[in-house]
């Protein structure tokens, strides 16, 4: 009897313990969905600018589908100057059917999260798409920093039903995004291609259109497949055929205009594209005489798509102008082939462009450069070299490489010559990096100016 009282102890002590174990697992459940649901609501795109660290950075960036990060420091004056464009531009990117979020980082402070993400200088501003960052080559005034990344959050293609919707879609599209507009073609016969070249221009089918939309586009049957560069006044029609090795040709050849101006923000746009680069040097870009000479290499473009025609004025860029020989000294125009290396080659017999019949000039040179009459020289210049490297490989490295060929040169001179010293130099030694390191990102802050 009383073993068998002891024996329904022991199950009600066990028993109490169950429900005990019951009870609190299903609490903790409960509280964990409620911070979890917390967390995720947390993230929402309510027009201000989000401020992120090294412990939530992770959690907004996989939150959100769109997010532009401001990667910046307190003491750097630019970043000071953005700041307001950043929180203008805020609320109407927050407003869109696809919202945008701005978020922004103090580097300075959380350098791990800078490193991660190759921040070597401020302010640095990166877009995460899908939780994948990619650098922000766009304006930084808020009006057109919102219009510049609406194409981000736009439709992979969008479809048009009637010429007004066509007329405002271009409006929308704005002039940093080559257009294409697929007159009488299926969605899905540019869908993947608009997928796959989303980030370097807007794409849209117009399923229904007049013939005063054709004749303001210029094109006079469908289906066609047009291109247009609002900002160059530059448009192009492919009447098919319609496989997608073809549009894919026609995509990438038409992603540029002809006659490119060369700056530091189009030599970004050129990273993906394989072709070499006609380049023209002349003395001011602006000048009438200059103009007439690029709408002739806009000619020699489209007869010569395998090439990029670029040019470049002494008076606009004088260090880049440099590197390839052409000063105020030189007989300009100069035309030269770059392949982006530190090697260009000239064309014998073609050193210069002279006044006269310059579209024959253009074709000699053009064909003297396929029948391999070319001589090779060197990139040179003391400055534009950095410059060119930069613009190529990142400030980074740049920065990375010189900072150990002063290290070394230091160390030797430091064994050969300095005495050995006995005592606490930490204090000494932590305070001048500092200083040189604060100095180093402030002089890199210059480099990121609009």
């Amino acid at each position: 009897m009383e073993e068998r009282r002891r024996n329904n102890k022991g199950r009600m002590r066990t028993g109490g313990f169950t429900v005990w174990f019951w009870v609190l697992t299903s609490a903790v459940a409960v509280l964990g969905a409620v911070v979890s649901s917390s967390s995720s609501s947390t993230w929402v795109a309510d027009g201000r600018v989000l401020e992120l660290d090294d412990s939530n950075f992770e959690s907004a960036i996989s939150a959100l589908d769109l997010v532009l990060v401001d990667f910046h420091a307190p003491w750097c004056g630019h970043c000071k100057r953005l700041a307001p464009q950043l929180d203008a531009a805020a609320p109407m990117l927050a407003s869109l059917k696809n919202p945008i979020v701005i978020a922004k980082v103090n580097a300075d402070k959380y350098r791990s999260l800078g490193d991660k993400y190759g921040v070597d200088g401020f302010p640095t501003l990166k877009l995460f798409i899908h939780g994948v960052p990619q650098e922000y080559k766009g304006p930084r005034k808020a009006d057109l920093l919102v219009r510049y990344l609406k194409k981000f959050a736009a439709p992979d293609v969008t479809v048009l039903d009637s010429d007004s919707a066509l007329a405002d879609f271009v409006d929308a599209a704005g002039t940093f995004f080559p257009v294409y507009i697929g007159f009488g073609l299926d969605e899905s016969m540019i869908s993947k291609l608009a997928l796959k070249y989303k980030k370097k221009a807007w794409f849209s089918v117009a399923k229904d259109f007049s013939e005063d939309a054709m004749l303001l586009y210029d094109f006079d049957k469908a289906p066609a497949l047009l291109s247009l560069h609002p900002s160059y006044n530059e448009r192009h029609v492919f009447y098919g055929p319609f496989e997608e090795e073809f549009l894919e040709d026609f995509i990438k050849q038409s992603l540029l205009p002809l006659a490119i101006p060369i700056n530091y923000d189009t030599l970004k746009s050129l990273e993906d594209d394989e072709r070499k680069i006609v380049l023209t040097i002349v003395e001011d870009e602006d000048e009438e005489k200059s103009k007439n000479l690029i709408k002739i290499l806009k000619s020699a473009a489209s007869a010569n798509r395998d090439l990029v025609f670029g040019y470049i004025g002494i008076k606009q860029w004088d260090d880049f102008a440099d590197t390839f020989g052409a000063n105020k000294k030189t007989k300009l125009p100069k035309m030269v082939v770059w392949d982006r290396t530190e090697e260009f080659f000239t064309v014998n017999g073609s050193e210069s462009i002279g006044e006269e019949d310059q579209a024959s000039q253009v074709s000699q040179f053009l064909e003297g450069y396929k029948e391999g009459r070319t001589i090779k020289e060197r990139v040179g210049g003391s400055v534009s070299v950095t410059s060119f490297i930069s613009s190529f490989l990142g400030l980074g490295t740049v920065y990375v490489l010189v900072f150990v060929v002063v290290t070394i040169i230091l160390v030797r001179k430091a064994t050969e010559e300095e005495p050995l010293r006995v005592g606490r130099g930490d204090e000494v030694d932590h305070a001048t990096s500092s200083t040189a390191e604060a100095e180093s990102r402030e002089h890199k802050v210059g480099e990121k100016e609009d």
